[in-house]
């Protein structure tokens, strides 16, 4: 049983690669540290995809997001850093990752990157 953070994500078979079907991840408790004030940034991380032969495997994904919660961060970096890491081991059809960061100093972003299989 892993008890702490990892960079790790694993995957699993999709159980019907002939269908395009969508997929969405939603992980309301994310965090990680502003690089520059090493203040907490909190945010919900959404993950819609469209599988090709592989699936996200969603305990080791909890866990690469743990990996974030003491790691300075820009919401630009930590944004595209996720979609890259879960694109190289899945190499879906279809993948979006729209981290919408909470309010810090009054103000919130939302970073959305995608990929398209060619």
């Amino acid at each position: 049983m892993a008890t702490k953070p990892t960079t790790q994500i694993d995957s699993f078979s999709n159980p019907n690669p002939e269908r395009d079907y969508e997929i969405l991840i939603e992980c309301p408790e994310f965090t990680c540290i502003c690089p520059l004030t090493a203040q907490p940034d909190f945010a919900d991380i959404e993950i819609r995809y469209v599988p090709d032969l592989l699936c996200v495997e969603l305990k080791s994904l909890k866990m690469y997001f743990w990996g974030f919660r003491d790691r300075g961060a820009f919401h630009e970096a930590v944004t595209n850093e996720i979609l890259s890491h879960l694109v190289e081991k899945t190499n879906p059809r279809f993948m979006e990752v729209k981290a919408r960061f909470k309010a810090r100093g009054g103000i919130t972003t939302t970073v959305t990157a995608t990929h398209k299989k060619s």
